[in-house]
């Protein structure tokens, strides 16, 4: 009897021991369980949302987030059901999207980041020398107008002063982007290059777009081939393959200086006039909209968000101080650089239409 019943009471004893270990099981589950959202992003935010900081981050307020990437203006293209946000790289088309699925303003805008041009040495003190830019160490500023009058003039490398002695310096001299009628960066070019041409106005109607039609089509059609994304482009211009002239955004740029790596002869050029690049969530369910207010508050999210080379809403600080070894590269206060404003999203579409035939 004795020996039965210490039979029976170690099965209980070892399925307490067991029940015990499922419930902690549970109740672990229970306290680090996330809410998985999904949501379309421009492929610049790609490694932000990749990086396991981010991802831990993310989780440790309740969030697995699952992405897919697009150029921002082809999702107005998509089917955007079953998603909880899409996250394009600029607020005229998250305007579009917000006003095709009834989206109510206004929409979280957690980052920013102002459009550049990335240059080699070379190539940028040529530009210096026949008065198109002002070089300051690594970095320096574009002069829009003059740079768009040589546009217009079809000038080559072989005719700018000093370009003779860089054999990589040849052919027509132009900014490469990426397709301005699927991608933000090269739509926002446009923008902020039609501003220039007609005076500092910002387009309005088809008569502003007319104006400036012709010169919009020539800054598209002398590149040939464009990349798909201003990822791509990017890479290629690092890698040394391109051409010697390529939009880009800052956050790139500034990504690569805060995580040390090399960037060689690398000379960032700020237009006189460019272009913000708002990064903004159009939140299509409620946790979309948790998840971009989540984004631009939680002090976490913002500092990683510096790591990856965004500017965060609301203040220069966080920029400035993650930037701080690296300042011979960048404008950090953005100074002597003009805010072109952007037309709104139909007045654009036209913009990027006409450009492109």
């Amino acid at each position: 009897m004795r020996r039965i019943a210490g039979i029976v009471l170690a099965v209980l004893l070892i399925g307490g021991v067991v029940a015990a270990v499922v419930a902690g099981r549970e109740d672990q589950d229970k306290g680090t369980a996330t809410k998985t959202v999904q949501g379309v992003i421009g492929s610049e935010k790609a490694e932000f949302f990749a990086d396991p900081d981010v991802v831990k981050a993310l989780a440790a307020k309740g969030y697995t987030v699952k992405t897919e990437t697009s150029g921002s203006w082809a999702m107005e293209g998509l089917d955007l059901k079953g998603y909880d946000f899409a996250f394009p790289s600029s607020q005229a088309p998250a305007d579009e999207l917000a006003d095709k699925y009834d989206v109510r303003q206004p929409l979280p805008r957690p980052f920013y980041s102002p459009l550049v041009v990335v240059a080699h040495r070379s190539a940028a003190e040529v530009l210096e020398d026949n008065g198109l830019t002002t070089l300051d160490k690594n970095t320096g500023t574009l002069k829009m107008t003059a740079y768009l009058d040589a546009a217009r003039r079809d000038r080559t490398w072989q005719q700018l002063k000093g370009a003779k002695a860089h054999g990589e310096l040849t052919g027509t001299l132009y900014i490469a982007t990426t397709d301005p009628a699927t991608s933000n960066s090269g739509a926002l070019y446009l923008a902020a290059a039609s501003y220039v041409a007609d005076g500092g106005r910002v387009a309005a109607d088809t008569a502003a777009v007319e104006r400036t039609a012709p010169l919009m089509r020539k800054l598209i059609s002398v590149q040939g081939a464009q990349q798909p994304s201003t990822d791509a482009a990017f890479r290629d211009f690092i890698s040394g393959a391109g051409n010697p002239l390529v939009l880009a955004y800052e956050s790139q740029v500034a990504s690569l200086l805060i995580q040390g790596e090399d960037v060689g002869d690398l000379t960032v050029l700020y237009p006189d006039t460019t272009a913000n690049s708002d990064h903004t969530v159009v939140p299509l369910t409620a946790e979309g909209r948790a998840l971009g207010e989540l984004l631009s508050t939680d002090p976490a999210l913002r500092k990683l968000a510096v790591r990856h080379g965004f500017r965060p809403q609301g203040t220069t600080a966080e920029f400035t101080a993650a930037t701080a070894d690296r300042a011979r590269y960048l404008n950090q206060k953005l100074t002597g650089v003009r805010q072109a404003p952007v037309p709104a999203s139909k007045v654009l579409h036209e913009m990027t239409r006409r450009a492109g035939n």
